[in-house]
């Protein structure tokens, strides 16, 4: 079974590739697939942190809910 792959994981990968091409350490027939690598990094990133927008959004719109129903009490 395959693990996913947490926000912070994929974070501190993509810091591991941007710092190699800052570098110049990866090869030129190398590159293309280390960009596309950065680029799944980046994706999951942003689909991890629309997902805890979400989430963070729902946990707020409950707690207001909350907090109208007792000011009426």
């Amino acid at each position: 079974m395959k693990k996913v792959m947490t926000y912070t994981e994929a974070y501190e990968k993509l810091e591991e590739l941007v710092a190699e091409l800052e570098d110049g350490d990866i090869p030129l027939d190398r590159l293309a697939e280390k960009i596309k690598e950065a680029n799944s990094y980046i994706s999951l990133c942003e689909k991890k942190l629309r997902q805890i927008e979400l989430e963070v959004k729902a946990i707020q719109d409950e707690n207001g809910t909350k907090s109208r129903s007792k000011k009426k009490e």
